[in-house]
């Protein structure tokens, strides 16, 4: 029987049951095979990732080894979803049964020792509704362990039940922690103030620090503090970074299981109440039920997943009943905060397309408030500064999530509240903004770019040097503010006012006109990068050009059927497939270009260097994707093209896709280990396909006693 490109990723996923039988709602399971995690090459390089909807969250290695900085068991966030503190790094099991003892850990040590190795003795791992599970073979005992977070608190579970045994398990806990910046590693030699209770340990790791908490609902507390030294984070000694650290240990917890209990460490940093265990799982897992239920088409099964790796990314900013809160997008995890070209882009695949339109609506609203000079803020810092207004697209982006926004919900009353910003967007843009964004009045295109500043989604720096500066006009700038021209004229004929809709409209079609007089290369057969900056080549009417091969032309196609003629844009769409096309994602340059660089690797210096040089970003391939359909109104291809990513959801961040890939083959995944617009524009694009496909007259079913 024929395989469709719609089925499972790599690993085996079950959709027949869910995590609790008696729930018959559709389940988003994928299970690992055994294969796959003995070996500590497979078991350290699958990561798993939970999140609290705070930006606070849980990570680590199936190994249960930590080779990031980033690795915890509780990753709090002090100033939603910012200022996140690495509080407790890991627990380490022992088991004692039937006269033997099992250490269910691992760790790497700086001398490279791996010890113990654990995860020799899984039988299973699986990720079941977002929730990773390990399952332990000890002789003729079976035991399982669970982690999830509870929405909305900085609280992470830790389960560990016994599914079969013919005596009673013993079972030590070995809390290891911190209290350090999220980016930064400890050393060790401090004194952490440590308060034991019944089944409690409080810690205090000094005056001004956030408490937390680490308890059991069964057995007890072993007081005794030591501290641990030389952990080794593989990962950063990759990335050129300082790869060792310490960590604390507050006391130990013991519990005695039969077949059939269940003992769960609770840690929890304060305020808000801690939901019982119990509780929270099931509130948990319906939610993520209600989730899937929302979601449109009967997905296939790498789709559910990535309909609950969406959930991640979408978080509260600060208190979301206080004036000033709301709700935000996490552009990546475990290094990225909300920004606000990811947050744009992302929003439609995130929130739109999960079935999410509150959500959607609360992030617009959120931006809106910070919106200054007509520009969206590209970043907000950790540390609580001023919002960085460093972009020329975030506020571009805006347009077209407005836009997404309405046309899935057609809330005139968002529109109403919103369009006075939107106006004096425009404006601001026409008489010029910070960084030299401004409309040059002899064309009517938008120009951009001043020295040592990053203003483009290719945005790598190191110290002064913008790798690609991209100053003038960039043309995925310019299809964006023809696509906002184009909604504004729209808008305001929504909203009765005719004269301003004229006014942009006529401003869209002039930037039409300039767009493909510009911007088209009839030598090369597509669409020129950079036209009016300093530097690039002389073509042949005298401009300066960059006539580079890059994706950002693919947006001239999917934006809008309105910016280039079928010819042209079935040109831009074959140039990318022939040399930036790749199953995950768009190359970020030509191969064959002289500054193509095929792997991302070494420290900040030469990762950087290469950042957009040619490396694969996997967020590209949903607007290529539905560019192809658009031109060559292939449903089945679209869809197979998507498909390409549906096993790299079972080689590294397990259940959700990596930020980039090397350029060359066989494209290892590197970078940020979930990466927000990756996820949200291939589940864009997959439902829009269908909803395009609806739509499309040959696809319309006729009515009863109608011609066909």
């Amino acid at each position: 029987m024929a395989r469709s490109a719609h089925d499972n990723p790599g690993q085996r996923t079950d959709t027949s049951a869910g995590v609790d039988p008696a729930d018959s709602g559709p389940t988003a399971i994928m299970h690992l095979g055994r294969a796959e995690f003995t070996q500590s090459s497979s078991a350290l390089e699958r990561e798993w990732l939970v999140t609290n909807g705070l930006g606070g969250f849980a990570c680590g290695t199936v190994a249960q080894a930590n080779t990031r900085r980033y690795h915890g068991l509780l990753i709090a966030t002090l100033r939603p979803p910012l200022e996140r503190v690495l509080m407790v790094s890991k627990v380490d099991a022992t088991v004692r049964y039937g006269g033997a003892e099992w250490a269910l850990a691992c760790n790497e040590f700086a001398d490279g020792t791996l010890t113990p190795r654990g995860f020799e003795h899984l039988s299973a791992f699986s990720i079941e509704l977002g929730t990773p599970t390990w399952t332990y073979a000890l002789g003729d005992a079976l035991l399982q362990q669970r982690i999830w977070m509870a929405r909305g608190s900085n609280t992470t579970y830790l389960s560990f039940t016994v599914l079969a045994a013919t005596q009673s398990l013993e079972l030590e806990l070995l809390p290891l922690c911190s209290y350090r910046d999220y980016h930064s590693h400890a050393s060790g030699g401090w004194q952490l103030e440590v308060a034991v209770a019944e089944r409690s340990l409080m810690i205090n790791a000094f005056p001004g620090a956030r408490p937390y908490c680490l308890s059991v609902d069964r057995g007890e507390v072993v007081a005794g503090t030591d501290w641990y030294w030389g952990f080794r984070h593989r990962a950063e000694a990759r990335r050129g970074l300082d790869a060792n650290e310490d960590l604390y240990k507050p006391g130990v917890f013991r519990a005695t299981l039969a077949a059939g209990q269940s003992v769960t460490l609770t840690a929890s940093a304060p305020p808000g109440v801690v939901e019982p265990a119990k509780a929270a799982l099931s509130h948990e897992l319906a939610r993520r039920h209600a989730l899937l239920r929302a979601v449109p088409d009967d997905p296939p099964a790498w789709i559910r997943l990535l309909t609950l790796a969406a959930d991640q990314f979408v978080v509260a900013r600060g208190d979301p009943a206080a004036q000033g809160g709301g709700t935000t997008v996490i552009a990546g995890y475990p290094w990225f905060g909300d920004w606000g070209r990811d947050t744009m882009i992302a929003l439609p695949g995130l929130t739109l397309a999960t079935g999410r339109v509150a959500d959607a609506a609360s992030i617009l609203r959120t931006f809106a408030i910070h919106v200054s000079e007509g520009m969206l803020p590209n970043r907000f810092p950790d540390g609580g500064e001023p919002p960085v207004y460093n972009t020329a697209d975030a506020t571009l982006w805006y347009f077209h999530a407005i836009d997404a926004y309405l046309q899935a919900t057609a809330d005139r009353k968002l529109l109403r509240d919103l369009y006075p910003t939107l106006r004096d967007i425009i404006d601001w843009h026409r008489r010029g903004t910070r960084y030299g964004i401004r409309v040059d009045a002899a064309d009517g295109l938008l120009s951009a770019g001043v020295a040592h500043v990053q203003l483009t989604w290719m945005d790598a720096k190191f110290g002064d040097w913008v790798v690609t500066p991209r100053i003038g006009k960039a043309v995925e700038i310019n299809a964006l503010w023809h696509f906002a021209l184009e909604r504004m004229a729209a808008w305001a004929r929504t909203l009765g006012q005719a004269q301003a809709a004229e006014g942009y409209a006529g401003e869209a079609q002039r930037v039409r006109e300039s767009f493909v007089r510009s911007f088209w290369s009839e030598d090369a057969g597509y669409l020129y990068d950079v036209i009016d900056g300093p530097g690039g080549e002389i073509d042949a009417r005298g401009r300066r050009v960059d006539s580079s091969l890059r994706p950002n032309q693919i947006f001239a196609v999917s934006l809008s059927p309105a910016l280039l003629d079928a010819q042209r844009a079935r040109a831009v769409v074959d140039a990318c497939s022939r040399e930036l096309l790749t199953p995950v994602g768009l190359r970020s340059l030509s191969p064959r270009h002289p500054d193509y660089a095929g792997s991302y690797a070494g420290g900040p210096r030469e990762r950087d260097a290469v950042y957009h040089q040619g490396t694969v970003w996997s967020w590209l391939l949903g607007p290529f994707v539905l560019a192809h359909y658009r031109v060559y109104e292939d449903a089945a291809q679209a869809h197979a093209l998507l498909a390409g990513l549906a096993p790299h959801l079972g080689e590294a961040c397990l259940g959700t896709i990596s930020e980039i890939f090397d350029g060359d083959a066989p494209h290892a995944p590197r970078g940020c280990i979930a990466q927000a617009w990756s996820v949200a524009e291939t589940l864009r694009a997959w439902h829009g396909i269908n909803e395009a496909e609806v739509k499309r007259p040959s696809k319309r079913t006729p009515a009863a006693g109608e011609l066909t």
